[in-house]
């Protein structure tokens, strides 16, 4: 369903929070933008409007696992014992099943408040390890799921190698992810058309870690796009230590001195890094892409956000392994964990008597934006991707301008996201994506197939 035009009470726009707000919609862009108006008859009309977040690093598949490794094993569990339990997984899914888990992961991205998704896509290979006759044939249902649910879709194959650094041989589990640089140069023409109908698409490139390329394949990976790249660094201190004793460099450390590093490039997660590393990531104005809710899941540890953010640091966050889908679920992790790692409050606020839920909300959808190629903004000629809010939802009441987004962030036990549009098109209405129920009856038939 598109609206001509959307009123809103209160709208958060570029240039800041304004009442009485008209956006004007043609094309699925925001052809006008009308401040101070009143509501015509009949027109569709909400309580709060807010630009839609990019959710910079996901994992589709995962959510299908999402709860089953939280049993303890024989001995202590790490991200290294869930990594096997992920592989145990993708032995079993098949382009239909990822197809269907991806459609209810992007839909509760939309109804979480996320309106384009950046997929670090590495299941490539068929069930043996030997490559489709289609080398994008699990990413066609990753384009599929985005097509259905009408979120936007920034598509970032991986390019998956070896097993540990110094290109070490893959290990079994790692089969399906594993390509070699024609190949992965095959898989990306291929990815390309394949998002060629999908309004606003973009496709970049993802070498997984260091520890997954050797020096000469990030080289050759890397200049095979424009658009931008994405690579995991120094999320467990065993990565650290192996970088450490293969190049007598960390991972930060060598990528900075090593690759071109700058805005194109999204190094996710980051959290290890010293004190110079994290000075270098900022002026390199890469963004970093933070994932709290994952991070904590997995015992990952805290990325340095205070000092980073001071040097000038870019950021934005994600839901990677997709164990639970909320927007506000990631900013507050983020301020929380610098909180608990402190012992202070409002960590992440730009000084006294200012907003910490807006500091965190603008400060991850200009990092998300750029980090996935897309636009950040509810501003004439941008695309029509708006969130409202109900500010019928208790924990919004009496609030207004940036209180707002800090109740929204870190009071709401419940979701207040009501609808959301997805270049004009109302993708959620109610709380509820328009299509949950044939989504979810979709995702139960995969994972039963998955889990018999």
């Amino acid at each position: 369903m598109t609206a001509s035009s959307l009123w809103f009470d209160h709208a958060l726009l570029a240039d800041g929070w304004a009442r009485g707000v008209r956006l004007t919609l043609a094309g699925g862009r925001i052809a006008d933008l009308q401040r101070d108006t009143a509501r015509r008859p009949g027109e569709p009309a909400y309580d709060a409007a807010l630009p839609g977040l990019c959710n910079l690093h996901s994992h589709a598949f995962q959510r299908g696992m999402a709860g089953m490794a939280e049993v303890a094993g024989p001995e202590g569990d790490n991200f290294w014992t869930w990594r096997e339990a992920m592989y145990l997984f993708v032995d079993r899914l098949t382009p239909d099943h990822n197809r269907a888990i991806a459609e209810l992961a992007f839909a509760e991205m939309l109804e979480a408040g996320f309106t384009r998704v950046g997929e670090f896509h590495y299941l490539h290979n068929d069930l043996d390890g030997r490559a489709y006759a289609d080398p994008a044939e699990m990413a066609q249902g990753i384009v599929g799921a985005a097509e259905t649910t009408g979120i936007a879709l920034t598509l970032l194959p991986v390019f998956y190698a070896h097993s540990n650094f110094g290109g070490l041989p893959p290990k079994p589990g790692q089969r399906r992810f594993i390509q070699d640089v024609d190949g992965f140069g095959r898989l990306l023409e291929a990815s390309r058309a394949a998002v060629r109908g999908l309004p606003d698409a973009t496709v970049g490139a993802a070498p997984h870690s260091l520890r997954a390329v050797t020096p000469e394949e990030l080289g050759d990976v890397a200049a095979m796009t424009d658009g931008p790249i994405h690579i995991h660094a120094a999320e467990q201190v065993k990565e650290v230590e192996d970088c450490l004793a293969w190049s007598g460099a960390r991972p930060v450390e060598w990528l900075l001195a090593n690759a071109a590093v700058d805005r194109r490039w999204c190094l996710v997660h980051a959290t290890h890094m010293t004190p110079d590393e994290t000075a270098g990531l900022a002026r390199s104005g890469a963004v970093a892409g933070l994932c709290p809710v994952t991070e904590a899941n997995l015992g990952d540890g805290v990325f340095p956000t205070r000092s980073y953010l001071a040097a000038g640091g870019a950021l934005g966050v994600g839901t990677d392994s997709n164990v639970l889908i909320e927007a506000a679920a990631e900013l507050r992790g983020l301020e929380y964990a610098q909180r608990l790692v402190d012992r202070a409050r409002n960590v992440t606020a730009r000084g006294p008597g200012r907003s910490t839920g807006a500091a965190l909300f603008q400060a991850a959808l200009a990092g998300g934006a750029q980090a996935l190629g897309g636009e950040a903004g509810l501003r004439i000629g941008a695309a029509a991707d708006v969130v409202a809010l109900d500010l019928a939802h208790p924990s919004l009441a009496g609030r207004a301008g940036d209180a707002l987004l800090d109740a929204w962030i870190f009071a709401c036990r419940d979701n207040p996201v009501s609808a959301v549009w997805r270049r004009g098109r109302q993708v959620v209405a109610q709380g509820r994506h328009i299509d949950r129920d044939a989504i979810v009856t979709r995702y139960r038939e995969a994972l039963a197939r998955i889990t018999a």
